[in-house]
């Protein structure tokens, strides 16, 4: 009856998947962006051509610092004395395609989201983190579902389901990995026995917004290496012409497995030794792609599949250990698997874990012949990366900080009975701000929300203090505005030995005040002077808690991601009547590349200033053609429809002055001016009343 109930569940998910269309979401709440699609891949192959779109696997996200072609999972079993391999990702040269060979898994669901987040719209009590992916698959179809496109070569399909959440932070001691986390029922009639598991990817590091490489030459700059106590293979970039624009590691990282009540640790097989079963092992293999010469053969067949995942390449002929892989450089391709699981019955389900994990490099950095352009890794140039995945393997753990899966009671944080994982320290809530520009000038308000946080290890209200954060000009132009951010202010909590003990005086309210259309009440303020109309600020307050010395935890620092605001000082709304301020352009006059242009002509900007709360602009050549028409309305307007906003801006955490409208410098056709004098008018739409001008630009 059980074998009935799996088939007619199969069947079942067959008819409502025709229904399913292929969808793709990415990661936003911290710096990591990884993009998950529910036919089984991560990844966006064509971010390397198409730059605008969402992100590949990038760090920071935003900054156009990618790490991943794409990735995928291997399930490989014995069945019937017959070898299975379902791979949801293999080499191929454009990627994902519906149908093609490798691409093996297909949606049994839309991508579901949830968060612990109490402000995000997909609030849930359920939630992991503060942004989880849900999504089912399997492995079990032969052919695309609603279509006739066979799945090429998969002919016997080990009748897999899988149910996939990930999970991402925004705080910024976790805000570089996202964890997969697995659970792989077997819903066929049939045993698998010898299991092995495999994360495959093609990791490629390279900046996308800076190389002009393309073909082979995108791939070939890379080198990898392994990390035996922490699990994980790492690439990174070691020349090539954006190599300054890099200096990254992408990492995957193998977290651990429960099968039946037992936990998978390669690092510590007594659990298993003890029952008579066989070591838990891992894995590395390597391969170039397309390579026919052992051992960095592309395995084609299921039987080269399997053996690639059950073996490990020899570590004498790579590696030194841990460290770099030797050899020449090229396009490798990457495998961690683990196993065997001696047998997975019908029925019988199984959680398989993995993290992306991203770091800078740190200095300094080795360099290898034939010229000082060639970047090697070193123990000092992976500090960042070695914390982050200890880091991201102590989130995983949770409270099995001996590794071994077994529940004891003082190691029970929550005190909830049961053995926890994917348990963080957190620090306090970001305190909701609100950022007010004006002309030379950005007031930064905040209320007390994070001061009644509760700590949800150590059960206490541990708030310290505030910090406020904020960028310098032209930040914006290296796209990574959050990492570039500097401390401009701290207060804390006097009478303790965490931070300054300067108190809160210096920017405590009298009265706390709201604002129009928002009802939270801000107690805080503090004023940036002296900034410069039309550029871009990043104005960021966070929290910060006491740490907690009972468990070695240092003070923690809410998110930077959540609440960061991006602030353009300019002119307030100025409306037309007696004693009306005059309309203007700056800079004037344009010469076609102002300090804040972005590296094309279509991220250049100029700004029409003192304009109407609501009103409308139009642009003539000097004999009165119109050249460009826009509609300016201070509530709504953040800077869209140029290119400059799209490629360094954020649309959703901007904020403007009001009286200012960016313009691209284009013709409504969106082709360049020439040199020459134009004339503007402004109408503002409540009075009617209108204002004249001109400008100038010059090559």
């Amino acid at each position: 009856m059980r074998y009935i109930l799996l088939n007619l569940f199969l069947l079942l998910c067959y008819l409502s998947q025709a229904q399913v269309p292929a969808q793709s979401r990415f990661t936003n709440v911290g710096r990591m962006g990884l993009t998950v699609n529910n036919f089984g891949t991560f990844g966006r192959p064509t971010v390397r051509s198409n730059t605008q779109g969402p992100p590949s696997l990038a760090f920071p996200r935003g900054s156009g610092i990618e790490h991943l072609f794409e990735a995928g999972i291997w399930i490989g079993a014995i069945v019937d004395g017959q070898v299975r391999v379902s791979t949801s990702s293999v080499d191929a040269s454009a990627g994902y395609s519906t149908g093609g060979q490798g691409f093996e898994i297909t949606q049994l669901s839309s991508i579901k989201e949830r968060s612990k987040l109490t402000s995000s719209s997909n609030y849930s009590s359920s939630a992991i983190s503060h942004q989880d992916f849900l999504i089912t698959q399997t492995d079990s179809f032969v052919v695309i579902p609603g279509t006739s496109v066979p799945i090429s070569g998969h002919q016997n399909p080990l009748g897999a389901v899988i149910n996939l959440e990930t999970y991402a932070w925004n705080f910024p001691f976790a805000d570089f990995f996202v964890i997969c986390n697995y659970t792989i029922k077997n819903a066929s009639n049939n045993r698998w026995d010898s299991v092995y598991l495999g994360a495959f990817a093609d990791m490629v590091v390279r900046n996308v917004n800076y190389t002009r490489d393309a073909g082979t030459a995108f791939f070939n700059k890379g080198r990898n290496g392994i990390n035996k106590e922490y699990m994980s293979f790492y690439a990174y970039q070691s020349f090539g012409d954006d190599i300054d624009f890099t200096k990254s590691y992408g990492a995957i990282q193998f977290l651990g497995m429960d099968w039946r009540g037992m936990f998978f640790n390669p690092n510590k097989p007594d659990t298993f030794l003890k029952a008579g079963l066989p070591a838990p092992r891992l894995n590395y293999n390597f391969w170039n792609f397309n390579s026919i010469a052992t051992p960095w053969n592309t395995p084609g067949s299921e039987q080269e599949r399997y053996e690639k995942l059950s073996t490990n390449i020899d570590s004498t002929i790579l590696f030194a250990g841990d460290g770099p892989i030797a050899g020449v450089l090229a396009n490798w391709l990457q495998l961690i698997s683990n196993g065997p699981l001696v047998s997975v019955e019908p029925g019988e389900s199984f959680t398989y874990t993995i993290a992306f994990v991203c770091a800078k490099q740190r200095e300094p950095l080795t360099y290898l012949p034939p010229s000082s352009s060639y970047i090697y890794t070193s123990p000092a140039s992976e500090t960042e990366l070695i914390a982050s995945l200890k880091r991201t393997r102590t989130t995983y753990l949770g409270e099995d900080v001996n590794e071994n899966g077994v529940y004891l009671p003082e190691l029970d944080l929550n005190a909830n009975g049961k053995l926890d994982r994917y348990l963080l320290s957190e620090p306090p809530t970001s305190p909701k701000s609100k950022v007010v520009p004006s002309e030379n000038k950005i007031e930064v308000y905040w209320d007390k929300s994070a001061e009644y946080s509760v700590d949800p290890i150590s059960r206490l209200q541990d708030f310290e203090g505030y910090r406020v954060y904020r960028s310098n000009l032209g930040d914006d132009l290296k796209l990574n505005l959050i990492e570039d951010a500097n401390r401009i202010g701290q207060w804390d909590s006097a009478g303790n030995d965490v931070g300054f003990n300067n108190g809160f005086d210096a920017i405590a309210l009298k009265e706390p005040v709201t604002f129009e259309g928002d009802t939270t009440k801000y107690y805080y303020k503090y004023t940036l002077d002296n900034v410069s109309n039309g550029w871009q600020y990043l104005v960021v307050v966070t929290a910060f808690d006491q740490g907690d010395k009972r468990i070695d935890v240092e003070p923690l620092e809410s998110s930077f991601t959540e609440n960061e605001t991006r602030a353009f000082p300019g002119a307030l709304t100025n409306e037309f009547k007696t004693g009306a301020k005059k309309v203007g352009v700056y800079p004037n006059p344009y010469n076609t590349s102002a300090a804040w242009d972005g590296t094309t002509s279509r991220t250049r900007k100029l700004y029409f200033y003192n304009l109407p709360a609501k009103s409308e602009i139009h642009v003539y050549t000097s004999s009165g053609d119109l050249v460009a028409t826009m509609n300016h309305d201070a509530a709504t307007y953040k800077g869209e429809g140029i290119g400059w906003s799209a490629t360094y801006g954020n649309i959703e955490k901007t904020t403007m002055s009001g009286g200012e409208h960016a313009w691209d410098v284009l013709s409504e056709s969106k082709t360049q001016l020439t040199t020459g004098v134009y004339l503007f008018t402004v109408k503002d739409l409540t009075t009617g009343e209108m204002q004249r001008g001109n400008f100038a630009i010059i090559k």
